[in-house]
Order: C-alpha cells, then sequence, then structure tokens
C-alpha cells in the first residue's frame, strides 16, 4: 500500500514503543501497536481513476461548502476521519504560489474554521485551499511555484481531520456544479464542475 508521505515519522515512534511494552505492560504495548497501525491505515494513498474531463473532487469526503463569493464559486470537502486525506489538484495549471497562513485549529466544518491554519495553493486558473482541522496539525503540501500540475494530480495531504476548498476559475458558474452539499465525492474521480 502506497502511504502519503510523512506517514513514517508518525508511525514509528508508536510502532517501536509497542515492542518494548508488550514485554512490560501488554495492554499497552497492544495500545501503542494499534495507533501505530491506525496512523499507517489513515495515511494510504490509493491509485485513483482520475476522470477524463471537469473539475475533479480535490479531497475525499463530503461536500461541506458550495456558494458563491466575489463572483467565483467556492466548493469545499470535508474530510472525516475515514477519508483518504491526499488531495489532488482539480484540473491542470502552472502553480503560481504556495502559501502557508498560521490560524486556529476548529472543526473544519463550521464557519469558524474560515480562521484555520491553511494551504493556500495558487494556480494560473483556480485556488486550492488545504485548511486544518480541530485534530489537523500538518499540512504537507506536495507542490512549488513553477510546478506543472495535471488533473488528478497528488498536490498534498494534511494529517487527521480537515477541509479542502476549491475556488473554479472565473468561467465556472453554479450552473455548471454537478454536485450539492452532503454529497460524497472521491478525489480526482468524481466530476464536481462541467
Amino acid at each position: 500500500m502506497r502511504l502519503a508521505s510523512g506517514a513514517r515519522r508518525y508511525a514509528v515512534p508508536p510502532l517501536a514503543l509497542a515492542v518494548p511494552l508488550l514485554f512490560v505492560f501488554a495492554p499497552a504495548g497492544l495500545a501503542c501497536a494499534a495507533v501505530g497501525f491506525f496512523t499507517l491505515w489513515f495515511h494510504r494513498d490509493p491509485e485513483r481513476e482520475i476522470a477524463d474531463s471537469g473539475v475533479v473532487a480535490p479531497a475525499d469526503g463530503r461536500v461541506s461548502v458550495c456558494r458563491t463569493e466575489s463572483g467565483r464559486v467556492r466548493v469545499g470537502v470535508f474530510m472525516n476521519v475515514s477519508d483518504v486525506h491526499v488531495n489532488r489538484a482539480p484540473l491542470g495549471g502552472v502553480v503560481a504560489s504556495v502559501d502557508h497562513r498560521l490560524g486556529a485549529h476548529r472543526p473544519a466544518f463550521s464557519k469558524d474554521s474560515e480562521k484555520n491554519e491553511r494551504v493556500r495553493i495558487t494556480t494560473d486558473s483556480y485556488e486550492l485551499d488545504l485548511i486544518a482541522g480541530a485534530f489537523a496539525r500538518r499540512i504537507h503540501p506536495s507542490v512549488e511555484p513553477g510546478d506543472t500540475v495535471a488533473r488528478g494530480e497528488r498536490v498534498g495531504h494534511i494529517s487527521f481531520g480537515s477541509r479542502v476548498d476549491v475556488l473554479l476559475p472565473p468561467e465556472y458558474g453554479r450552473e455548471d456544479v454537478d454536485v450539492a452539499v452532503g454529497e460524497q465525492v472521491t478525489a480526482g474521480e468524481t466530476v464536481i464542475a462541467r
């Protein structure tokens, strides 16, 4: 199974601690092993069949935001703990900037999440916000300014709960959006706008 970068950083300490604890206090050793294996599972990075056209979902999860702001459409996907947390480019493009903004760690599905820590990936046609949630403490972008990304290409991941928003290119209106709030989507495969 492919793992997102950084998975070992979070999984190795509890797994390493589990070995000696199994001999000293078995329940604690089993708990550490469970945490380590859960962490590996959480950071899974499965292959996807990327849609041939349209704007694809940037994350696995439920659509939590679909609104128009300043004449452009924003679609947000909330990732539950059981969702894959690897994020993908909704469209091809050239990365103009990758900006990290410190902030709060409120639940990513709430309105207060506008103040949360985030990484904004701006391309020549759209913006992608990787937003930390209540338990997320690390956003790991995997692109840099000047990189060219293809539709569905991996652009980063967020460790332990979050949301990803895409601000669609200006030519897309609400009538072009193919998903509704509450709908389950799959990164790279579900077309969110045509």
